[in-house]
């Protein structure tokens, strides 16, 4: 009897993950590209930032992620190398060979950084400078393909900036290695970490959540884009 009541209730235990499961949104991350002249920006940094942002995602828990492993292995390098360059139909077929249902691709498509001279000294770079006012600014560019249709979802330019008091916002969960290793510290580094959060963030929200959260992202994106004409200043 009691073997009974065991087994009944590793049934409904396994039921209950089994439905939380499925009302997950299944997803993966290909590899970051980058448009812009960052001098942090590496052979490998783009992989690195895909797994950042897997590992963000993961530890959110509003999405069943895909093994960055399984990716590279069922696709391959060369087709991650080129994950910002696949049409909405390539994505989806991507998505469907690694079972994910929404496949995500990023590209940097803005970086700045600055160090202001303000009285002592620090070294940035290599370079010795005389300052502490530290800031960077990133932006970068998302995309989300449905694998079962091949449409693009959702598409947004998600930004952060670093400043001398640290981070614009959240820090992410995840830490550097690799080639960022060495940006642990650096406003790029900082600006770098901003930015796979708040990624995360829009994603939960405009894929997951819904509802009000939304009206914080759109109040971002009026912002960004009323900024684009004054341009970014780290001044």
């Amino acid at each position: 009897m009691k073997f009974i009541k065991i087994l009944a209730l590793l049934l409904v235990t396994t039921l209950f993950t089994n439905a939380a499961h499925a009302d997950k949104p299944t997803m993966a991350v290909l590899d970051f590209r980058n448009n812009t002249n960052a001098g942090w920006w590496g052979s490998s940094v783009g992989r690195e930032l895909g797994g950042m942002l897997t590992n963000e995602l993961a530890s959110g828990k509003k999405f069943r992620m895909i093994e960055r492993q399984k990716l590279a292995s069922v696709l391959g390098e060369q087709d991650l190398a080129a994950s910002g360059r696949v049409s909405g139909g390539q994505a989806a077929k991507m998505g469907k060979m690694v079972g994910a249902q929404y496949l995500v691709t990023a590209t940097v498509s803005s970086f700045e950084s600055n160090v202001n001279s303000t009285g002592g000294g620090i070294s940035f770079k290599g370079v010795s400078l005389g300052g502490k006012s530290k800031k960077a600014y990133i932006a970068v560019d998302l995309r989300v393909v449905d694998s079962t249709t091949g449409e693009i979802v959702d598409t947004r330019t998600v930004e952060a900036r670093s400043g001398g008091l640290g981070m614009s916002i959240g820090l992410s969960r995840g830490g550097f290695g690799g080639a960022l290793a060495n940006e642990k510290k650096t406003p790029a580094g900082k600006a770098i970490r901003a930015v796979i959060a708040e990624i995360s963030g829009y994603l939960e929200c405009s894929m997951v959540t819904k509802g009000k959260c939304l009206k914080k992202y759109e109040a971002k994106e009026r912002k960004r884009r009323e900024g684009l004409s004054k341009g970014i200043d780290l001044d």
